[in-house]
């Protein structure tokens, strides 16, 4: 999510690559949120930290962790690249239990707070 905001605000001016600890299947409800606000996924596929780092040349200078355990492995990474690393606690909104309305409301949030962050942060 944090991507694709970041790309869709910032075009290419600014590289945003993102990972979790964990590679996954796109989740479903983090297109839904994105598509009410005009933001498309389009063909993006969940990677982890180890296809970042298999990416030759590829250097950051900022990472932006949203987890506790993404947050200890992106220091690890960082052991052997100059990049700065900031903590950004963030809700798992995959946790949020209800209806389908009531679980969409909590990527909502997300979506919001992760907007304003980014944008104050990169803009």
């Amino acid at each position: 999510m944090a991507e694709a905001i970041g790309r869709y605000y910032f075009g290419r001016s600014i590289f945003f690559g993102s990972a979790g600890v964990r590679p996954g299947e796109p989740d479903p409800f983090v297109a839904a949120a994105l598509d009410e606000i005009g933001i498309s996924l389009g063909k993006h596929r969940p990677q982890s930290f180890e296809d970042l780092e298999e990416l030759e040349g590829l250097n950051f200078d900022l990472i932006i962790t949203l987890a506790p355990q993404a947050h200890h492995k992106a220091l690890d990474l960082t052991r052997t690249l100059a990049a700065d690393v900031e903590y950004w606690p963030t809700p798992d909104p995959s946790l949020a239990s209800g209806n389908r309305e009531q679980k969409l409301d909590a990527y909502r949030a997300l979506r919001e707070s992760l907007i304003d962050k980014i944008t104050a942060r990169l803009g």
